[in-house]
């Protein structure tokens, strides 16, 4: 689509030629040709003239006549165009990232950046205040997490920790796990209960969990934190063009209060109303520092002390009062207006609006505060002070720019290819792991899609809502009717899915509204205990024996599926389901996309009959198998160092970001 958008000049040039950093691409791709707009445009479809609509219709079996329809549409759209990738595409396939890349490409080329109808990047339209006080940021690099082979992944790399700490690339002391079930949702669980139950690898595991979870079976302390409805919380999502906060707070605190009874925490109101020690995150970090340092010795406590009372213990309401009065623009006035004090005007309205009609962002100008003493570079046009980027000049005005280093949209990535990834610093196409190319139906191969989700459950946090369990309770295999005629299998038989380190057991639905040669299996499902009495909600969760008959080998077998139980809630015996689901992501290698470091979730499987001893749930995986797996996929990689020695670009946000001196290897 891009393609025909750039050969038919439905791009806007206007856009392109202020907000792309096509100079840079000149610069450092072609130094001998001239280094104007009309150069970049003449070289730009010579870079696109391998995608053809019947290259991509072979590719994808997508018609090309479709093809060039719709990518004559968003020409037509052109601002105004809207468009979003999400997961399975993105996070499915190896080269993913290319994936979202190419799809903010097509956007960019019509001009539909933070426009009115158009996309907006996510930052635009979120408001995320500062705390009163944040401490400084650790000088200690830790590789268990940020490892050396993958310098552009944007999140630590949690979900390979099995695999880093069996080949004795450390061991941890103290391990939380805060609201994450990585035996369930990651893939290769069983990895992570040899690692939980090693204490060679983890001396300490704390989970810290609303709901009862699979990994909790494997903790040394599950701690309780509150749901949503049972805590503190800012909030900020991207609704529109706008950027507001939302504050949540404990439904069952505020109403004891607003009866005129007091608490000093918000556990202590729980415990009242007899639901147990059930604490909010904020007063559990505040009060494990107070514990860790109670003198204030460590350099720990000072950061949890009051900002009202020196030396006294923060409180929730100290802390979220600091924010409403100092980092939320326009609330103390519109508190003021109402005779309130801004945290009362926050529990008593819950949102406030703090800036509307949120466009263009990137055009705002500096001012002439920023621009004194600055300097602009003359070629890249970037205005630095101090040593910081603050914006960049276009046409002669100074703007802020987007969050990159040229401040443009960088269709050319320089940090690609100073990284060690030249020939994929353009918006490109890689083929995925599991390209139909790859998959040979007649041996029964399918390319499995695990990710889909069913809308009335969530990730693995619905197991105890009994409603949504009773409408969603299996995750069946769909499987389109030409693939169960040569299976020859029908709705409710069984079949065996093998992956490259197992296999898994689950039942047939047979139906069209799946792709021939696609096997799709939900996500959610699958949930299960180990004890009769305790653990996961018996609403969702089948009773099943972990078994190893060798090492490294494991088989989780079912030994009832859901039944009805005694409960105080009189619903408890009336369930009439049975099935709980198959715990698929077992059986799945970790497959780290060699750039971007996320896991590429698309399996190539190969479906057969079931044997005579497989059962319904049946679940084995051989992790020595999967240790070889991930140690294929992590030799794709190309480990850091990058330019100046360094461990990551300084410039690339991150989830936490370490201090700039710990960088350097």
């Amino acid at each position: 689509m891009c393609q025909i958008l750039i050969t038919e000049r439905l791009y806007d040039r206007e856009f392109l030629r202020r907000w792309v950093n096509w100079a840079e691409y000149l610069r450092e791709e072609h130094p001998d040709k001239p280094q104007t707009f009309e150069s970049f445009e003449a070289i730009l479809p010579t870079l696109y003239a391998p995608y053809t609509p019947e290259f991509a219709e072979r590719e994808s079996g997508v018609a090309a006549g479709a093809i060039v329809e719709i990518a004559r549409e968003i020409g037509r759209a052109g601002s105004a165009f809207a468009t979003h990738v999400w997961r399975n595409a993105a996070a499915g396939n190896l080269g993913g990232w290319q994936v979202a890349r190419a799809l903010q490409f097509l956007s960019v080329l019509v001009g539909a950046v933070a426009t009115a109808g158009g996309t907006a990047p996510s930052f635009y339209n979120k408001a995320i205040p500062a705390p009163p006080l944040m401490p400084p940021p650790a000088k200690v690099w830790s590789e268990l997490l940020y490892p050396q082979e993958y310098p552009l992944a944007f999140f630590e790399m949690s979900f390979l920790l099995p695999h880093f700490l069996r080949e004795g690339r450390g061991k941890l002391d103290t391990y939380f796990t805060r609201v994450y079930n990585p035996v369930w949702t990651n893939p290769d669980g069983f990895s992570w209960v040899e690692m939980l139950t090693d204490e060679a690898k983890i001396g300490v595991h704390a989970c810290l969990t609303p709901i009862w979870s699979e990994t909790a079976w494997f903790a040394d302390y599950v701690l309780p934190m509150g749901h949503g409805p049972e805590r503190h919380d800012l909030m900020s999502q991207e609704t529109h063009a706008a950027r507001w906060i939302g504050f949540r707070q404990p439904v069952l605190r505020v109403a004891l209060e607003r009866e005129g009874k007091r608490f000093a925490t918000t556990w202590e109101a729980h415990a009242t109303a007899g639901l147990g020690e059930v604490w909010e995150e904020d007063e559990f970090w505040i009060e494990l520092s107070w514990r860790i340092d109670p003198d204030g010795t460590l350099g720990i406590r000072k950061w949890f002390e009051s900002p009202y009372q020196p030396g006294h213990k923060l409180t929730v309401d100290d802390f979220y009062r600091w924010i409403f009065e100092h980092s939320v623009p326009g609330l103390p006035e519109a508190a003021r207006r109402e005779g309130l004090e801004p945290l009362a005007y926050m529990r008593k309205y819950g949102a406030f609006l703090v800036e509307d009609g949120v466009y263009r962002t990137h055009e705002k100008a500096l001012g002439p505060h920023d621009l004194e003493g600055a300097v602009i570079d003359p070629g890249s046009g970037l205005v630095t002070k101090g040593g910081a980027t603050l914006g960049i000049q276009v046409d002669g005005q100074a703007m802020v720019g987007f969050p990159t280093p040229s401040r443009k949209l960088e269709f050319f990535s320089k940090t690609l290819k100073d990284w060690k990834w030249p020939e994929l610093a353009l918006p490109a196409y890689i083929r995925s792991h599991v390209h139909w190319s790859a998959i040979d139906r007649s041996r029964g191969e399918f390319l499995l899609l695990p990710t889909f989700r069913l809308p009335t459950l969530i990730h693995t946090r619905s197991g105890n809502a009994k409603w949504l369990y009773e409408i969603s309770h299996a995750n069946p295999l769909w499987l389109h009717p030409e693939d169960a005629a040569r299976l020859g299998v029908a709705t409710d038989d069984l079949l065996k899915i093998c992956t490259e380190i197992g296999a898994f057991v689950d039942k047939v639905w047979v139906t069209e509204a799946i792709r021939p040669g696609v096997i799709a299996c939900s996500h959610h499902l699958g949930r299960w205990r180990l004890a009769e009495d305790t653990g996961g909600d018996r609403w969702s969760t089948a009773l099943v024996n972990l078994e190893t008959p060798g090492p490294g080998q494991w088989r989780l077998r079912t030994v009832h599926g859901i039944r009805p139980f005694p409960s105080d809630d009189p619903d408890s015996e009336r369930v009439f389901w049975e099935d709980a689901g198959v715990h698929q992501n077992l059986t799945f290698p970790v497959q780290p996309d060699p750039v971007s470091g996320q896991h590429c979730w698309h399996q190539k499987v190969r479906a057969e009959r079931p044997g005579p001893t497989d059962r319904y749930g049946d679940v084995v995986v051989d992790t020595n198998r999967a240790h070889e797996v991930y140690r294929r996929w992590l030799a794709m990689a190309r480990p850091a160092p990058g330019p100046g020695n360094l461990r990551r670009p300084l410039w690339l946000p991150r989830a936490y970001k370490p201090d700039a001196s710990s960088y350097r290897m």
